[in-house]
């Protein structure tokens, strides 16, 4: 089962379910709603899909002015969100964080350069899809409870 701050916000589990079915129907195999959202739930390791909807439901949602903390090019931070929007499709948004303190985002000895408010896209799962050259997300954002 996946931690609770991986899942997709119950629009987009819904969302997927349609699109499940639409495939299904298009393979000549025909699925109800209720067995499209039941699949989605076993697909994301609950046993059903009441168990994932209170799961996901659970999951604080970005707002602006929230607490976070979380990693920026691989570099811890605590800070809050100053800004938050739409971005495109799959539920990707442009967010724009203030850091407590600044973020030194060079890893070199001989140089340094300090960040303290930073933007970026994330997905629905609060990372950024862009990655870092060892493969990890630029931006993780967790809120801070």
């Amino acid at each position: 089962m996946q931690p609770p701050h991986a899942l997709p916000p119950v629009p987009q589990l819904k969302t997927e379910a349609r699109l499940l079915r639409k495939h299904s129907q298009a393979q000549g195999q025909p699925i109800s709603h209720s067995t499209a959202l039941e699949r989605i739930a076993q697909y994301y390791g609950f046993r059903d899909w009441n168990t994932l909807s209170a799961r996901a439901s659970n999951t604080p949602d970005l707002q602006v002015g929230m607490r976070v903390e979380g990693q920026y090019l691989g570099q811890p931070y605590t800070g809050y969100v100053h800004g938050l929007s739409a971005c495109g499709i799959n539920c990707h948004r442009r967010i724009t964080l203030q850091f407590d303190t600044p973020v030194d985002v060079v890893q070199f000895d001989s140089f340094s350069s300090w960040r303290q408010r930073v933007s970026a896209v994330i997905g629905a799962d609060d990372r950024s899809p862009q990655k870092t050259s060892n493969g990890l997300p630029q931006l993780v954002v967790s809120p801070l409870l």
